[in-house]
């Protein structure tokens, strides 16, 4: 089953990529990846979700992969929400939002910060309103790493190998490519725009922004689930306590040998944990 390459319109019509599986009348899931990374983060969680009978829809975010860059540089959390909402509202139907980190806050806003109904069901994998600070720099510093490109595929698989050290080191120039783009210099660079990382952006909201996802968090009342990576060094237990207390019903699920990264790290046990989920607490809600 191969996806379908397909175009949205986000926030003020700037231009968005997607790869769709899945039948046309099935319900749609929207996975939106985490910061620095691509629709190619999911690994084969999207076509696991169709062939359990639901469309996925693996967007990149603004900025990232084969999507439009901000004209204006606009890549603040509001603005990653509307285009979620944008997204969804194409779709014709409430989608299940599947958000890590970064994709993750900008379903929260997405939804609990909206005066109507946008999704009918929350994934939210490895993110929350409080994150500890010293795995959130480590992001960071692996996102500046490449700010001057690398001189070949083989120094940035080095660069992905020292901050994935639970992995094994992988050398794939085709999976490599998908993240990466080689400028006229022969460098290569991450595949997103350089402007994201200004203004000292972080996975999470600054301060600036704290209120905006407190608010957001507590307009949350659809089912929704929390996925955890065990060996996150992103979210933490008190963090995690919290978030469930704020969202009524929220559900939690640990994923044994998955750092933040959770869907690279272990795809089958992610998607396992999301696919019951959608069938067991989203599917009985869904009209029809």
């Amino acid at each position: 089953m191969q996806p379908t390459p397909t175009r949205f319109a986000g926030s003020e019509g700037i231009d968005l990529a997607a790869d769709v599986s899945g039948e046309p009348d099935a319900w749609p899931v929207l996975l939106m990846h985490g910061g620095g990374q691509t629709r190619h983060a999911w690994g084969t969680a999207a076509r696991t979700l169709a062939e359990h009978g639901w469309r996925a829809v693996s967007l990149d975010l603004r900025g990232h992969g084969d999507s439009e860059w901000a004209p204006d540089g606009d890549y603040s959390f509001r603005a990653f929400a509307d285009d979620a909402v944008a997204v969804a509202d194409a779709l014709g139907r409430p989608p299940v939002l599947v958000g890590a980190s970064l994709g993750g806050v900008a379903a929260i806003i997405a939804e609990g910060g909206s005066d109507r109904v946008v999704a009918s069901g929350l994934v939210i994998v490895d993110i929350t309103h409080r994150s500890n600070p010293a795995g959130i720099e480590r992001i960071k510093t692996f996102m500046s790493s490449g700010a001057e490109g690398f001189a070949s595929l083989e120094d940035a698989a080095d660069a992905i190998a020292a901050y994935t050290p639970n992995r094994p080191r992988r050398m794939n120039p085709n999976g490599l490519m998908k993240v990466l783009r080689q400028r006229p210099d022969g460098r290569w660079y991450w595949h997103w725009d350089p402007a994201f990382m200004a203004r000292g952006r972080t996975e999470v909201p600054g301060q600036d922004y704290q209120a905006l996802f407190e608010a957001a968090l507590d307009g949350v009342r659809i089912p929704t689930l929390l996925v955890v990576g065990k060996l996150s060094d992103v979210v933490t237990a008190a963090g995690t306590e919290e978030f469930l207390a704020r969202i009524p019903g929220a559900k939690h699920v640990d994923v044994r040998g998955a750092s933040h990264m959770v869907a690279g790290d272990q795809n089958d046990a992610f998607a396992d944990a999301v696919i019951a989920f959608l069938e067991h607490d989203v599917r009985p809600t869904l009209p029809g």
